[in-house]
């Protein structure tokens, strides 16, 4: 059974444990550099997917000028390839879509075909964050989806 939590940066017992995640995955597994991974946390949302008690992966969200930026999507690398990313990534669109704006993210180019399965499209040419290949990427939804959020097909 798993449960996804929201919180804020304030609560630190969850902060610290999405960091421990994010740390793994994108400082020591991808060499992406610690002063680059941790900014914007005060005005991010952030989500927590436990699985009995255990911090299993991560997420969070801001507003940019741009509309709603989803960002740091990680899942703990023993953890992968069993739905939980979806699971997250479910949770925040519930959130985020009734907001009404434009919904993009920057996806590392291993994740474009799972973005893809979810909705989103690639925009503009290949583009290097933190050394890492990436495409901005726009969820393209149908009117219907808009109005009812909650009927998102191929978000579990």
């Amino acid at each position: 059974m798993t449960e996804v939590k929201r919180f804020s940066f304030s609560d630190q017992e969850l902060a610290d444990q999405a960091f421990s995640i994010r740390k793994k995955v994108f400082v020591e597994e991808e060499g992406v550099d610690a002063g680059l991974e941790y900014d914007h946390e005060e005005e991010a949302h952030h989500y927590l997917l436990m699985m009995a008690g255990k911090a299993l992966a991560t997420a969070r969200w801001r507003e940019t000028e741009k509309g709603i930026k989803l960002e740091r999507f990680a899942v703990l690398q023993e953890f992968r390839n069993r739905g939980l990313g979806g699971i997250i990534l479910k949770e925040v669109l519930k959130d985020v879509i009734p907001l009404g704006k434009a919904i993009y993210l920057h996806s590392q180019l291993r994740a474009v075909p799972f973005y893809e399965r979810n909705g989103f499209v690639t925009e503009g040419d290949l583009f290097f964050e933190a050394g890492i290949g990436h495409y901005r990427m726009e969820l393209k939804m149908k009117k219907a989806e808009q109005a009812n959020p909650s009927d998102q097909k191929g978000l579990s």
